[in-house]
Order: structure tokens, then C-alpha cells, then sequence
């Protein structure tokens, strides 16, 4: 019985696939069009990771380090059980002082508990992934993470905004959620912290008017009349790590789209692309722009200037 409890562990660790059908899909943004596929449930869990790098400033290989690492750990499934007390997308141990058990089953905390061990490893940037992820996971598997990098550097690649329109998720939103542009924006602060609080400082409702957070005031664009619209602002200032607004951006747009299911979000549009939820083939496709959106403002999805989220009534 213990030899097959063991056996089980080993192949749950090495599983790369989560429950259910795969929903959702990255490609390549280079010739070769390399795709993989994986389910709603990953996408958000993959996308919490990433802004919780991006957040802290941490490079895109990084990311990819924490993505392989999860994805050998949990197949990006946020798991209430494991070897011992192991817990997580990570499978951190709160008896080696990862944190408590609710802790480590947060998402944005497991990440960022990640990424701090991680950035203690010297030039872990110049190291293999394996080497980098087992310095710090310790695991029983040391040689596990590597499979899993191909993926994750599709998945970073996309879900930090450095490869553009490339992330879909197939399907309609999930008819059980109940959110709005709230539930986009606690989203938000749940997953990017401080910034997200500046980046989502417009919305507007399905009757055209339109309300400022707390952190200032932003035009937004005519509502949309069949949706509640959420605006996030991308600027300058909003960057980290030394990346792009255009990469923000579709940082921000791709994070939508992952969570496209669990936030009832039925269109997402940036830099002149627009997605939309129920779709056939789910693409990123031309949005019709104005001479103004084009130039960049804050208009349906014409510029770089923003991001534009409709979700469900």
C-alpha cells in the first residue's frame, strides 16, 4: 500500500495536464507556431504567477522558472493535498517554514513566496531551470522541471505581454460566477498589487457614465450596451522590470483572457486586436478604430494607451 501510495505521488507530480478539457491556448509568436494547450483553471493560475513576478520587478525568466516549477509541482492546479504536508501550486511545506496552510494554498502568495527564495539564488538567470527551480524546491525530482520548459517559456512569453495576441481561451464564460467590473478589479489588486490600484482607474458602466477609483481620474471610452466595461490605463509609469508599455499592455490583456471564464469576461480589446468569449476559434482579431483610438488614446482597443474589458451583465 505504500509502495502504491508512492507510485501515485510520482505520477501526480509528473502530470502536466489539469482537470477538465483544455480551454485555452498559447502559440508561438515566432514562425514555428509551437502551441500548448491547458485548461481555464491553469490559465488563472499561471497568470496570478506571472503578475506577481512582473509586480516584483522579477526578468521573464523568472517567470518561466516559476511556471516549469509549477507545473511539474501542482500541473498549475492549486492542490489541497500532496507528499507530507505539501500544499499548493508549488507544493510548499508549512512545516519548513513556507508559511501557513492558508498561505500556501493563495495563489499570489505561493508566488511570491517563490519568487523571494528564487531571487536569493545566485545568477539563477545563467542557470538551467532545473538547476535554478531545485535550488529552490529541494526536491525528491530534481531533473522533473526541465520537461516542463518549453511550455512555461510559451506561457511567459505571452503572459508577460512580450508576445502579443498570442493567449485564447475557448468557450463562454462561466455561467455560475457572479462578478463585474468589481470583481475584475479585485482580480487585479489580488494578483499585481499597488500598480493594479493606478492601472484600473476608469470604468464604465452599460448607461455610459463613467466612475474614478480613489487613485485618480481617467476618460474612458463609450460603454459598450450589452456589458459592463472595466478601462486599465497603461502608461510609463505602470511598466516594471524594464519592460515596454506595448508589453504591459498585453500583459494586462492576456490576464483577461485567462480569466476570461472566471471573471465572466466576454470581450477584451488592445492595440487595434479584440478577443471575444463564445467565439468558434476564440482568436485575437482586427478591431475597427477611429483616427483618435488609432493615435493611441484610451478608445476601444485602437492604441496602446489602454486595455478595455466588457464583462457579462
Amino acid at each position: 500500500m505504500v509502495l502504491s501510495a508512492v507510485a501515485g505521488y510520482v505520477v501526480v507530480q509528473y502530470v502536466t495536464g489539469g482537470t477538465g478539457d483544455p480551454g485555452c491556448r498559447v502559440v508561438s509568436g515566432t514562425a514555428d507556431r509551437t502551441t500548448y494547450e491547458f485548461t481555464p483553471e491553469q490559465a488563472v493560475n499561471a497568470a496570478t504567477i506571472t503578475a506577481v513576478g512582473t509586480d516584483r520587478g522579477m526578468p521573464e525568466r523568472a517567470v518561466t522558472i516559476a511556471l516549469a516549477t509549477a507545473l511539474q509541482e501542482s500541473a498549475l492546479r492549486n492542490l489541497t493535498h500532496g507528499d507530507r504536508d505539501s500544499l499548493g501550486l508549488f507544493q510548499q511545506r508549512p512545516s519548513q517554514g513556507w508559511g501557513t496552510t492558508k498561505q500556501v494554498t493563495d495563489p499570489a502568495y505561493a508566488a511570491d513566496i517563490f519568487y523571494e527564495h528564487l531571487a536569493k539564488v545566485p545568477d539563477y538567470t545563467e542557470l538551467p531551470l532545473t538547476v535554478a527551480a531545485q535550488r529552490v524546491q529541494r526536491s525528491g525530482y530534481p531533473e522533473a522541471y526541465a520537461k516542463h520548459e518549453p511550455d512555461a517559456t510559451l506561457l511567459a512569453a505571452a503572459l508577460t505581454g512580450s508576445s502579443a495576441a498570442t493567449l485564447t481561451c475557448a468557450g463562454t464564460p462561466d455561467a455560475t460566477a457572479t462578478t463585474g467590473p468589481d470583481g475584475v478589479r479585485a482580480a487585479l489588486l489580488r494578483d499585481f498589487g499597488r500598480n493594479a490600484v493606478r492601472e484600473a482607474a476608469a470604468e464604465a458602466d452599460d448607461d455610459g457614465t463613467s466612475s474614478a477609483s480613489a487613485e485618480g481620474t481617467v476618460d474612458g471610452p463609450d460603454a459598450v450596451t450589452d456589458g459592463r466595461t472595466v478601462i486599465l490605463p497603461v502608461a510609463e509609469d505602470t511598466t516594471a522590470a524594464g519592460r515596454t508599455v506595448r508589453e504591459r499592455g498585453w500583459q494586462l490583456a492576456h490576464w483577461a483572457v485567462a480569466n476570461a471564464s472566471a471573471l465572466r469576461i466576454q470581450n477584451v480589446s488592445y492595440a487595434g486586436q479584440v478577443w471575444t468569449a463564445g467565439n468558434t476559434d476564440s482568436e485575437w482579431r482586427a478591431a475597427a478604430t477611429t483616427s483618435t483610438e488609432a493615435a493611441g488614446t484610451a478608445g476601444a482597443g485602437g492604441g496602446t494607451g489602454s486595455v478595455r474589458i466588457v464583462t457579462a451583465r
